[in-house]
């Protein structure tokens, strides 16, 4: 029997003859090689032969594989000896499009078009023609009329930053308070080497209004008992301190702070800025609207300055039916220093942002290993606008140059240089010391709370309010003015990614920015509109425009 193969045969029952051992040889395999299927020699060139050759060599002579790293480092020597590297092509850097400050060159080009424009289209006289679709707007405020347990304490907090940050302080303290069925001490407001205001609560906010107008909701008083005090030897630094971490949800006091604060009857947060989360029930966010919006009201001095800047705003704008916008900027040195923004000062800017930021913030950007990229923050929309940007933004959208604007600013760094263009494109525009008299001002001159107030005040009862860099001021007066008319108000607030790019654009036209701005809620992407709910007692920041 014969054992069954898969391969089918040829047809040829003979087995192949074995191979002969000549035709194994490799001297025979390389003649053979010689001629072609045909039987022709197989022509060659010279470089084959050539090439063939050092392959035959090598193989025979593999020790030459010992000098080729020395014969490539001597080809190469050999071969940089003859180069002459002062004509080898430089390629120049291009920085990415707008990473680098240029409005100042694109105002320059479209300048004589911006003053010899006399449209007649204001703005100002259009802003509700892109209305929103929000519903009805519902105020989350309601005042209890319950009469108040027995407490089970006293939180003593002390607010530390500016104003608003401040103000963000006293909210939550009347949340925690009012959650913890707590006495609430006036909170103490920390001098910071920033903003170097000294003022106590009374003198910012009207005192006796903000115990008056939560006196159903929260206990509060203005000093602690001497029965309890005398337990500390009448030493605050005495009481329990809470440190308590920021953004710390209302059942981290539940469980934490409420035992404490049965077992000693005080204690003591400090520091208190946002130590409490945004997300929390609606009994604690009623009281942060309820203080925020109702009990903290200006101290007399501070709101009947205000109201006075109010009506002057108000007469420099009759031609526009006593409308007016306000521009909250954030130019001023310590602001342009913490941003590490370049702009076109040159030299003399480097100086003076880097002297800024050891006097404010010693060390904190020169540690080792640290690294700064300029062109990288103003990509990703970190820097603040200059009132030249400002200026052009806000031409672009069609308001002309007969729109009264209140300027809410601290002192803009090299102002008399970055304020001039934008006063040659909006010649009514005013700021606090431009509208009052220096006596006027005296008694606020040296407090920048109580001059932040002012500012505060006469935006909120803008037509349109602008914002222009974040933080903690624009965030209040969303809300706020929201509350005020209903859910009717405007707020600008350019996405400053986008405008990088069009204000680094070299071959842009003022036909081109009008275009840009001016196609209403969307406008190209530049601005978008979104709602903010009354019910937020802090709105957080979100691109908005016509909101």
């Amino acid at each position: 029997m014969h054992a069954k193969i898969r391969i089918p045969s040829s047809g040829h029952n003979s087995p192949s003859p074995p191979q002969s051992p000549l035709s194994r040889s490799p001297r025979l395999r390389r003649k053979q090689g010689r001629f072609t299927p045909s039987g022709q020699p197989g022509a060659r060139t010279f470089a084959q032969r050539v090439a063939w050759l050092i392959l035959s060599v090598l193989l025979r002579r593999q020790g030459v594989f010992l000098f080729a790293p020395l014969l490539y480092i001597s080809g190469m020597l050999f071969y940089m000896g003859t180069v002459s590297f002062d004509v080898v092509p430089v390629i120049p850097h291009r920085a990415a499009p707008g990473s680098v400050y240029r409005s100042n060159q694109i105002y320059e080009k479209l300048k004589a078009e911006i003053q010899s424009d006399n449209s007649s289209a204001d703005a100002i006289s259009t802003i509700w023609k892109h209305s929103y679709k929000g519903g009805e707007w519902k105020s989350c405020i309601s005042t209890s009329s319950e009469d108040l347990p027995e407490s089970n304490g006293y939180i003593y907090i002390e607010a530390n930053g500016g104003l608003n940050q401040q103000r963000g302080s006293i909210c939550n303290a009347v949340a925690v308070a009012g959650y913890l069925n707590a006495t609430l001490v006036i909170p103490h407001f920390h001098f910071h080497s920033i903003w170097r205001d000294p003022s106590k609560f009374g003198e910012i906010f009207d005192q006796d209004y903000f115990i008056k107008t939560l006196g159903n909701d929260v206990r509060i008083v203005d000093t602690i008992p001497e029965y309890i005090m005398e337990r500390f030897d009448f030493n605050m630094s005495n009481v329990f301190n809470f440190r308590i971490k920021a953004w710390s949800s209302i059942q981290y006091y539940k469980d934490n702070v409420l035992p404490k604060l049965l077992e000693e009857k005080i204690i003591r947060i400090s520091p208190f800025a946002n130590r409490l989360s945004f997300d929390a029930p609606p009994a604690v966010q009623r009281l942060r609207c309820l203080a925020n919006y109702q009990a903290l009201r200006f101290s007399p001095p501070i709101l009947s300055m205000a109201e006075t800047l109010v009506a002057r705003m108000r007469e420099r704008s009759l031609s526009n039916g006593g409308k007016y916008i306000s521009v909250h900027l954030r130019f001023e040195e310590d602001m342009v220093a913490f941003s590490c923004c370049v702009y076109d000062g040159g030299e003399s800017e480097k100086r003076d942002m880097d002297a800024a930021r050891e006097r404010g913030w010693k060390g904190k950007f020169t540690k080792p290993g640290r690294v700064i990229s300029p062109g990288a923050i103003r990509l990703n929309g970190k820097c603040p606008l200059t009132p030249l940007e400002v200026g052009l933004m806000l031409r672009g959208m069609g308001f002309d140059k007969n729109t009264a604007i209140y300027l809410a600013s601290g002192k803009i760094y090299d102002s008399e240089r970055y304020m001039a263009p934008l006063l040659e494109m909006f010649p009514l525009l005013q700021t606090k010391e431009m509208l009052a008299s220096a006596e006027e001002l005296d008694s606020f001159q040296n407090f920048s709370s109580r001059m932040a107030a002012i500012d505060y005040t006469v935006c909120l009862h803008s037509e349109v309010f602008v914002t222009t860099q974040g933080g903690n001021f624009p965030h209040f007066l969303l809300g706020h003015r929201r509350f005020l008319y209903g859910g009717h108000s405007r707020t600008i607030k350019p996405d400053k990614r986008k405008l990088a790019v069009i204000f680094d654009n070299a071959n842009i036209g003022y036909a081109i920015v009008i275009a840009w701005f001016s196609s209403g809620s969307d406008i190209s992407g530049i601005l978008e509109c979104r709602v903010h709910l009354i019910c937020s007692w802090f709105v957080s920041s979100t691109i908005v425009a016509w909101v």
